[in-house]
Formats: structure tokens, sequence, C-alpha cells
């Protein structure tokens, strides 16, 4: 066993130790700003160290503390991540909505504090669970019960998995075990690694060092793995960013000169491109009410080689009221369009307040408003047929349910030949917000060996390839037309047949094995 008894590292560390040791009061302002500093490894930053950074700081200010300090510990530390890593969230409700600025603010606090119960959760737990400074508190409660918690923050009220640390290596070291284990199982990763520098740290010791540098391995070793085989035919793609401003997009008045920006920008691609993509809400009115606009696409792309997609909404009827969806509509080139049309994706995880207002009646109780366009939508199904498209089957998700791998993985097929999300992040302005999305989109890819469409109305508008690599990529706020060609691929990835059960194997081994060490101290001190 080797020591760090004179080495700097171990002596700064004492030094600092003692005085952060005595005053709580340091602790809570070091675990904003270091809580704060994870930011720094999502997009547009890309600093991805910065995530071990944060989570080996979160692991230090907790050692040594009762289970209500750890608590606010851990506490603080989400709000500085969270306040700083949605505050995009802001721009929508204060520009889109009836809300005063004032009530925006306390609305977001409130969404921040919410989230921050989440690592506050994982540090009582990991207090009570292990209070002492061993390798069995940070190499393996610490990863165990920050997964758990990170899984109740993805469920818990619709879910909300965003900043999940794992993300943060799309294009890091960590990035091979993606494919193999998924994005969660690199965010259990990081927070094992952060716990062998804690403990090689706490305990003198530099052993542990060893394993990191095997895992760095092991993942470099896994970039080189085929987990697809690339096809032989290519296909060529134009994916149109019209840049419409959000406060005219959904003005009726404004609607047809909208819908002719996009179709000006496609003509000259039709008969050229094999599949043209309009982004979320392109279209934005019923698709009812668009049959001369949509029969004119059709008539303009039959007899050639392309196919449109666009987003749209759709309705249906039943015997009480009508039902709206946040839809995906298909106008294929081999098949004449008509209404109803069964080649639709139908959005499944809406979005709070976005596109439907939960607890409505208490809201109105207090006198909350809100204008959006788009509300009370209704959910597609969970699993859904993939989009058929030139002889192509698309998987697809709008917006949001991109981050949602679980579901991707429910969807994709074997003769799955590419993902498609189109989105309209203007809600979020010149924010971070849409870069952060982009990053996570990008990780579906790297998953699940497939190329990636994302079409956007004011940006980011890219094409991704079966590794997560950026091909082509049109600036923000920009209107132009990404045109590009993709290289389709076959097979499937081991985290596409598998998903987290290896993770929650290795989660359950790790529990088993904490609980039987303490049964083991306890029959010894009796």
């Amino acid at each position: 066993m080797f020591y760090l008894n004179n080495s700097n590292l171990y002596n700064t560390y004492i030094v600092i130790s003692n005085i952060v040791y005595q005053k709580q009061w340091v602790r809570l302002i070091l675990a904003f700003i270091t809580g704060m500093c994870g930011i720094f490894a999502f997009s547009p930053y890309n600093i991805d160290c910065t995530a071990l950074f944060s989570l080996c700081s979160l692991q230090i200010l907790l050692l040594n503390r009762n289970n209500i300090q750890s608590a606010i510990i851990g506490l603080i530390w989400g709000c500085g991540l969270f306040s700083v890593g949605i505050s995009w969230i802001y721009i929508s409700i204060v520009n889109f909505s009836n809300l005063t600025h004032l009530t925006s603010i306390v609305i977001i606090a409130l969404i921040v504090l919410y989230l921050s119960i989440y690592p506050a959760l994982f540090a009582i737990l990991l207090n009570i669970l292990c209070p002492k400074v061993t390798c069995l508190r940070l190499v393996f409660a610490a990863p165990a019960l920050w997964h758990i918690t990170e899984f109740l923050r993805s469920k818990f009220f619709t879910g909300f998995p965003w900043l999940q640390f794992g993300y943060s290596q799309i294009d890091g070291l960590l990035k091979g075990f993606a494919p193999l284990a998924g994005v969660e199982t690199i965010t259990f990763i990081l927070m094992f690694i952060s716990g062998l520098i804690i403990f090689s740290i706490t305990c003198n010791n530099i052993k542990s060092i060893l394993i990191i540098v095997i895992l760095f391995i092991i993942s470099c070793l896994l970039n080189f793995m085929q987990w697809y085989q690339p096809l032989h035919n290519n296909v060529s793609v134009a994916l149109v960013q019209g840049n419409i401003p959000q406060k005219i997009k959904w003005n009726l008045t404004q609607t047809v000169n909208n819908e002719n920006i996009y179709l000006n920008l496609s003509k000259h691609w039709i008969g050229k491109v094999s599949i043209i993509v309009w982004p979320e809400s392109a279209i934005a009115e019923l698709e009812i009410n668009k049959q001369l606009l949509l029969s004119r696409i059709d008539n303009l792309i039959k007899n050639t080689s392309t196919s449109l997609i666009t987003g749209i909404i759709d309705n249906k009827f039943n015997k009480h009221n009508n039902i709206y969806y946040n839809s995906i509509l298909v106008l294929d080139s081999n098949n004449k369009y008509h209404y109803p049309n069964n080649n639709h994706y139908y959005k499944n995880h809406l979005v709070p307040f976005g596109e439907y207002i939960p607890i409505k009646k208490l809201l109105q109780l207090l006198g909350l408003s809100f204008n959006f366009p788009i509300l009370d939508l209704h959910q597609g199904n969970y699993i859904q047929p993939p989009l058929k498209v030139n002889g192509y089957n698309i998987l697809s998700a709008i917006c949001y349910e991109i981050i949602l791998g679980e579901k991707i993985r429910a969807n994709l097929h074997s003769d799955t030949n590419l993902l498609l999300t189109i989105s309209n992040d203007a809600w979020f302005g010149n924010s971070i917000g849409p870069w952060q999305h982009f990053q996570m989109a990008r990780m579906r890819a790297l998953e699940f060996g497939r190329p990636l469409l994302i079409a956007t109305n004011n940006g980011i508008t890219a094409v991704i390839d079966a590794n997560g690599d950026i091909e082509n990529i049109l600036p923000q706020f920009k209107r132009n037309v990404l045109i590009s060609t993709i290289t389709l691929t076959k097979g499937k990835t081991p985290y596409s047949y598998i998903g987290y059960v290896p993770l929650w194997f290795v989660i359950f081994l790790f529990l088993t094995f904490i609980i039987t060490c303490k049964l083991k101290i306890i029959k010894l001190i009796i």
C-alpha cells in the first residue's frame, strides 16, 4: 500500500479540512459555489472535468456532518447547480405568460428548491447508511444512493432528468460506456470515481487511483468497439430552420407568411434530397384546417424522390370533445396524402405548463393564469410504430422527449434506420437551455448507434452520426437549410438490448455488500 504522508496534496487537504470543518457556513458557501461549477460540465461550456470536481466537492463537504447538516449541504449544493443550470426556464415564463417578473422568479425558485431536494435526500441517506469516512461510504454507498435519487428525480411529477452528469461525457473520456450501458451508468461511474478520489486523499492512499486509470482505459478501448454496422446506402436530407420569432409564430395573421417561409426554403430541394424536415409545429395550426397547404405540398413532391416531415397540431374527435396532439406528419412521395393520415407520431411526454396545465383548478383559485399558445394537449401512446418515410423507418421524438433514453429504447427496433427529433427552442431565447438539450440529444445517437436528425425552429439544427459526433450544424438564429448526407446503420448496441439491468444489479450488489459489512461490524461489537 502506498501512502501520501509527505505529499503536498495530503498536507493541503489537512489544512483546508481543518478550516472548513470548524464552520458550517463555510461549507454552505462552498457547496453553492461547487454546485454552480457543475454547470460548466455541460454544453455550451463542455468542460467535462468539472463534473468530477463538483461531485468530489459534494462528497468532501458531506464528511463528518450530522444528518441535518448533511441535508442542508446537499440542498445548497443542488441550489447552486440548478439555479444556474435551469435559469433558462425563466425566459419562457416571463416572456410567454401573464405572470409578473416577481412571480416568475418565485416559480423558478420553487422549481430549483424542489430539484435540490434530491441531492439533499442523497446526502442524508448517505449519512444514515455510512456516517463514517470509509471506503464503504465513498466508493460503494455514494454512487448507489446517487443513482437511486437521480432515478426518483427522473420519475416523480412527470420527471425532470435534466443535468445528469453522464451527459458531460459525450466528448469526454468516459464516452465509451454509453453504447454499452447508457448515460445513467456513466453518471454512476463518475460518482464512483469521485469516491475513489476522495478516498485516496482522506485515507492517505493512492492505490484507488489505479482503479480510476483502469476505468478510463476500458472506456478508451470501448471506443474502438463497433457496436453497429454501416449500410452502403446513404440518405440525403434537408433540415429547414425557419427562425420564426416566437411572438409571431402562433399569431393567426402570420400563419400563412410563416408557412410560405418554410415552403420557399424547401422548394429548391424537392427532387434533390430524399427527406426534407420542418421543425416542431412549423405548421402552427390544426392539420384539419390546413388541407389546401398540405395538398399543395403533396402535389409538389408527387413523382419525385422526396418526402417531407413536419411538425403540426392534430386533433381527433371523441364523443364529448376534441383531443389535440403535438404531432409529426409525413407527406410521402410514394403515397398520396389524405386526412386523417396514419403516418403520424404523437408526442407522449408532455411538458407541464407548456403543453398542459397540471393542478389547473388550484392554480385558478390562486389567480395564476398562462397564455402559452399550446395548452391541454393529449398524450400519444408510449410505444408507437416508426414513421415510414421514403422506405425508411424513423424513430421520432418531439422536443423534450429526446432526453428520455428509456423511452427511445422501448421504441427502437432492429430495422430502425435513423433517429429524428424536431423542436422549437425559441421559447428560451439566447440561453444555455438549447445547448443542454442538444448535448442530451447527441447522447441518444451514441447510445443506440443510429444517426440522428435534429430540426429546430431557430437552432440548434444539426446532423449527428452514429457515434454521437456532429457531422453538420447550422448557426442559431439564422434562416437557412442544412443539407447533408447521412450513413445509415444496422445492429443494436448492448444498451439497446438490456438497458439499465446491469446497473441496477451492480447497485443491488453494492447495497448488499454495505449491509453485510455493517451487520458483521454489529456482531463484532456485540
